[in-house]
Order: structure tokens, then C-alpha cells, then sequence
């Protein structure tokens, strides 16, 4: 009978040993995705973050607490990892439901707070030249470092003041774009894999919750021998 205590009991171990997996996955993905962005440091993605290092913890907690039938363990694993689970459903959808003058907002001042070294590194990387800025309270251009480490940019420049400057004389595209773009999909990523794995989570403290009040037979197995 799989309610039984040995298959509550292999359940959430499987279940925790996936969670472990997932873990690592998450982490992989929101810090892949952080670091594409360059230019900034995206907050809702860092939730994720620690999300799933708190769900590595909680399942290292859960595998103990199953393999030895602890209450106190199981008990405290069931709080934490509901916790985990309204936390990371909550940033999951925000992740999702970002809309794009909100992305905007958030590039324009990863830009801007950027230093030169880091808005060089995202010419290089995208392939672009400058940032176009349309937020009311920031300049329509923002300051960016010299794009002549970019051939294809300006390939006639040899001053920095003739590089995208002047629009007719870039060929590249803003870096607003392809920056936007990525952001775009870290979000969606990211908040995609982070509801889809919440969900197991609430199978998780189910399982816990009934494995917690089932009987071990060995138990009363060796109280009947006595």
C-alpha cells in the first residue's frame, strides 16, 4: 500500500533528493541570468537565489529527518519549507508579472550606476554603443565610455568625439535593446522554473505532515518482542 509508512517514507526521500537537484538548477539559471544582465544587479532574480539555497538547507534537513523518523526534525522541516514555498511563489510571479516600463526602469539605472568598466564590458558583450534613456527624470543620453573598441560601430572614427555622438555617425544599436532583451528573458526563465518547482513544495510538506504521524512497524515490532 503506497500510504504506507515505508512509502511515505521513500516518497520524501525521493522528493528531497529532487529538491537538492532543483536547487542547484535554480541557482544556476538566477545566476546566469544575473550575470547576462551586466549592467545590473536584478533583486526579484536574487530572491530566487536565496530561495533555493534555503531549499538546499531545508532538504539536506528533510532527508535526516526521514531516513530517522524524527519528529522535531520533520516538524521543523514542514515550517521552513512552507515558508519557502509562499517566498518563492510570491518572487516567481512578481518575476512574471514584471511589465516592460518596469524592465526599462530598472536598466536605465543599472546603467547609470554603472562604471565605465562595466558599461565597456556590455558594449563588448551586445555589441552596442551608448544607451538610449526615456525615463522623464534622466537625461535622453546617458554618458557611456569610448565605442572604439567596437569596429563595427565606427568604423571611420578615429576620435572618440566623432563615435557615437552624433547618431549618423554609429552603427550600432543602443545598448538599451539587446539589455532589455536579456533582462526580458532572465525574468521569464527564472519566474517560469521558480512556480513550476513551488508547487512540489506543497507536495513535500503533505507528505512530511502524514509520514510525521504514521507509525514505524519496526517500532512496534521490537515492543511486542519485549
Amino acid at each position: 500500500m503506497c500510504g504506507g509508512f515505508t512509502c511515505s517514507k521513500n516518497s520524501l526521500l525521493a522528493l528531497n533528493i529532487l529538491y537538492i537537484i532543483v536547487a542547484f538548477i535554480m541557482i544556476g539559471v538566477a545566476a546566469g541570468a544575473n550575470m547576462s544582465s551586466i549592467v545590473t544587479s536584478l533583486s526579484l532574480v536574487s530572491g530566487i537565489i536565496a530561495c533555493a539555497v534555503f531549499l538546499l538547507f531545508i532538504s539536506i534537513v528533510g532527508l535526516i529527518g526521514a531516513s530517522k523518523h524524527h519528529q522535531v526534525m520533520l516538524f521543523f522541516y514542514m515550517i521552513v519549507l512552507f515558508i519557502i514555498f509562499i517566498i518563492q511563489f510570491s518572487v516567481a510571479c512578481a518575476c512574471l508579472a514584471i511589465n516592460e516600463d518596469q524592465e526599462r526602469l530598472v536598466a536605465a539605472n543599472g546603467w547609470k550606476e554603472s562604471g565605465d568598466s562595466i558599461r565597456t564590458d556590455a558594449q563588448n558583450w551586445f555589441r552596442c554603443c551608448g544607451y538610449k534613456n526615456f525615463e522623464p527624470n534622466m537625461t535622453q543620453e546617458v554618458d557611456h565610455p569610448s565605442c572604439l573598441d567596437i569596429p563595427t560601430c565606427c568604423p571611420n572614427a578615429t576620435d572618440d568625439s566623432m563615435c557615437c555622438r552624433a547618431p549618423y555617425e554609429c552603427h550600432c544599436q543602443s545598448c538599451d535593446v539587446p539589455i532589455k532583451q536579456v533582462m526580458l528573458r532572465g525574468f521569464q526563465l527564472v519566474g517560469g522554473i521558480g512556480l513550476f518547482f513551488s508547487f512540489t513544495e506543497v507536495i513535500g510538506f503533505l507528505i512530511a505532515k502524514r509520514f510525521r504521524h504514521q507509525m514505524d512497524p519496526r517500532a512496534n515490532i521490537e515492543s511486542l518482542l519485549r
